[in-house]
């Protein structure tokens, strides 16, 4: 998925001391009658959980009385992008020649490396769209490798009155097989009404829950569809609870800390304001780096990069809170 922002700001993402409740903004996806995400990261309290490094949380949208989703071929750069819904379907197209659907409780992770484009764009059975697509940076030692694609369906776990579906690494004693370049985590947990779960989780990682639906507190703190609630590497449980009377239902992001200083821009990650300039400058004079798209049959044949900032970005770190 694209970050459509017309007027994107550049970020350094880098390891922060924030811990606590980051709460989500609203961004048109696609233009001014596109749908709305929430999007959580990157932020300037924290950038980065892990090498996770891009949230947003979108729907449950409506479509038959509305546009759906309609991103045309868009370039990116240094990362992989996981997509995952929760109800609807996505058709995806990318310059690696891969055709794919997205479809709820299946992960799709594209790995863009050196430099991919894709479209992403709802299907006509699609009336209600909902889910969330999120970006993983990737170490240096391999933000230049080839492009790759990786589709893979967990199978549920019941644990109790939580549901589990672990889509990347791995997490009460269910692994998925999905290569990742850093130590990730990443699961769906579904919770019954009253239940309460406490997770064994690697101390070494950090970890987010984000709230997708229902009334969730996380280690004693309740959140807000979209919030995402840190918990800084060093703890040996998580503890989420469904205090409401429906289900609910989160996604849990985990990760060693990232400790590589990242600049972020449009969709494009990397270690420089000059290297975002030059992505930027090839992806608008048609270079070999991205590829080309074939099958979509959007409005345009490609989504322009905005303008660059007028100030040159220079590394920083996160502020403390």
């Amino acid at each position: 998925m694209s970050n459509t922002d017309s007027a994107p700001a550049e970020v350094a993402c880098a390891p922060s001391a924030f811990t606590g409740v980051l709460h989500p903004r609203d961004v048109p996806l696609g233009g001014p009658r596109a749908i709305r995400v929430r999007r959580t990261l990157p932020q300037r309290e924290r950038s980065l959980i892990g090498a996770w490094c891009f949230a947003d949380h979108y729907g449950p949208h409506d479509l038959r009385d509305g546009p759906g989703m309609d991103v045309p071929p868009h370039p990116h750069t240094g990362l992989q992008t996981v997509s995952w819904l929760f109800s609807g379907e996505v058709e995806h197209r990318d310059s690696a020649g891969v055709h794919a659907m997205v479809r709820p409780g299946e992960l799709n992770l594209m790995t863009a490396g050196a430099g991919i484009c894709h479209s992403e764009v709802s299907t006509t059975a699609t009336s209600v769209l909902h889910g969330a697509q999120l970006w993983v940076a990737l170490p240096d030692a391999a933000r230049d490798t080839d492009r790759d694609f990786a589709h893979f369906v967990p199978q549920p776990r019941t644990l109790g009155g939580v549901t589990l579906r672990v889509f990347l690494g791995e997490l009460a004693d269910t692994r998925s097989p999905v290569h990742t370049f850093t130590p990730l985590l990443g699961a769906q947990l579904d919770l019954d009404p009253g239940a309460a779960v406490d997770l064994d989780i690697d101390h070494a990682f950090e970890h987010g829950v984000l709230l997708d639906q229902g009334d969730i507190e996380v280690a004693g703190t309740a959140l807000d569809v979209a919030d995402l609630a840190f918990q800084a590497a060093g703890c040996e449980h998580l503890s989420i609870v469904n205090r409401g009377e429906g289900p609910a239902r989160v996604l849990v992001l985990g990760g060693t800390p990232f400790s590589e200083q990242l600049v972020m821009w449009w969709n494009f990650v990397g270690r420089s304001h000059d290297d975002i300039a030059m992505y930027r400058r090839q992806w608008e004079d048609h270079d070999p780096r991205f590829g080309k798209v074939t099958g979509y049959h959007g409005t345009t044949t490609r989504l322009p990069a905005p303008p660059l900032p007028h100030a040159t970005l220079r590394p920083r770190q996160n502020p403390s809170p």
